[in-house]
């Protein structure tokens, strides 16, 4: 009876009561058994002639820690599950948990309220912008704003410029400093020589604004009642602000938006969850990565970059999307001597010199790779570095990581 049901259903449906074979493949033939998963006596060859170089300077190898991987293969390890002071390198925590709160195409908002009426271009109230928490909203953002607002009939304001909530605008730390700027930007017949610098390098400026606000400055916690919604402007996206962060090594963008996340305690906890490392190789006060206290040991950096990753990949994006790459960007490596094409993160304080970042290899993939110095002689610890990665790059084939902008 059963087996004549199934003859039927198989007729109606075309459904083969019997599983059709599916061919076997060895274990050890799939394609993730092909990639090498032992260790590479050359690198540790590499390391080694590092090291060596560095005690040569009477520098404790104690202190310096340095860790070299595949997804299959661990390549080098000097001390590289320990914490160590990493500067910079606490931006690639940064990165990875805003990638985790925000989507990739996030863009910050602020908007702009009016109250009163507009009559012949004079705005009979005040014009109150609220804070989105845009971290890189700067002189050309608001030159242009001013624009977009006398566009919507506005050339007078005559009332207050009421400002709302943790305002920041030129990387500045103060609020009423930042609000200060804005009214500057807004009115061409009060800027000074830094305001009329970025106006000229600013491509398809618009024409010179002229708006006057003439009231006061005005900080409040809340929207007054009678706002108005006026004019949105967005941000550039997550992505583009997270790149210009990274090449630059950005203190403040990195802190506003360690603050957005719950500050640097969490943003570690975040970070150590999502790079499955133990919570003690991620131990942050800030995002930005100033101060000592921040300790991030140099698996936890690599496995990170391997989380930042595993998210854009969806996304078609790359590392390169995110991070400075050697050869192709500027900011924080454009003197040094890193073989083309590979994306890193520096970082440096008075001590302590970081280098952190991905390779494309022919033979091993992707080899990801963290160095933490903690010694004198930031110039030289820097120059040791790029040599280790020139060795590197005579061993391996290596292929620049370019951003998606460039496939």
């Amino acid at each position: 009876m059963f087996f004549g049901v199934l003859t039927i259903l198989s007729s109606l449906f075309n459904f083969s009561p019997t599983p059709p074979q599916v061919p076997l493949i060895p274990w050890h033939e799939a394609s993730v058994f092909q990639l090498p998963t032992q260790g590479d006596e050359k690198v540790d060859m590499i390391m080694k002639k590092y090291l060596q170089g560095l005690e040569s300077r009477n520098i404790s190898l104690n202190q310096q820690g340095i860790w070299m991987q595949t997804h299959w293969a661990t390549l080098a390890d000097n001390r590289g599950t320990i914490p160590a002071p990493a500067a910079s390198l606490t931006k690639v925590a940064t990165t990875l948990v805003a990638l985790d709160k925000w989507s990739m195409d996030h863009r910050f908002l602020t908007k702009f309220y009016i109250t009163g009426s507009i009559n012949d271009g004079v705005l009979e109230g005040d014009l109150i912008v609220e804070a989105g928490g845009n971290p890189f909203f700067v002189w050309e953002d608001a030159i242009t704003l001013a624009h977009e607002i006398e566009k919507l009939g506005i050339e007078t304001v005559a009332g207050n410029l009421v400002i709302v909530g943790d305002w920041r605008m030129n990387f500045r730390e103060n609020n009423r400093a930042s609000g200060d700027d804005l009214r500057r930007a807004f009115d061409g017949e009060s800027w000074n020589y830094t305001v009329e610098t970025q106006y000229q390098t600013m491509e398809n400026p618009p024409p010179r604004p002229k708006l006057v606000i003439q009231g006061k400055n005005i900080f409040l916690d809340g929207l007054l009642a009678q706002s108005r919604l006026l004019y949105t402007h967005s941000s550039q996206s997550l992505t583009e602000i997270l790149k210009a962060m990274n090449i630059y090594s950005n203190n403040f963008i990195a802190e506003h938006l360690a603050q957005q996340m719950g500050g640097g305690e969490k943003l570690g906890a975040i970070a150590s969850k999502l790079s499955n490392v133990p919570p003690a190789e991620i131990q942050l006060i800030n995002g930005s990565g100033l101060g000592v206290d921040n300790r991030i040991s140099p698996r936890a950096a690599c496995r990170m970059l391997i989380a930042i990753e595993q998210k854009i990949k969806p996304h078609n994006l790359t590392i390169a999307d995110l991070f400075p790459v050697s050869g192709i960007d500027e900011g924080t490596i454009q003197d040094r001597k890193i073989p083309h094409g590979i994306a890193v993160k520096t970082g440096s304080l008075a001590v302590v010199s970081a280098l952190s970042g991905a390779i494309d290899t022919e033979e091993r993939e992707t080899v990801y790779f963290a160095i933490i110095n903690y010694a004198n002689g930031l110039d030289d610890l820097r120059n040791r570095q790029d040599e280790l990665l020139i060795d590197l790059s005579h061993h391996w084939q290596i292929k620049p990581i370019l951003p998606h902008s460039a496939h």
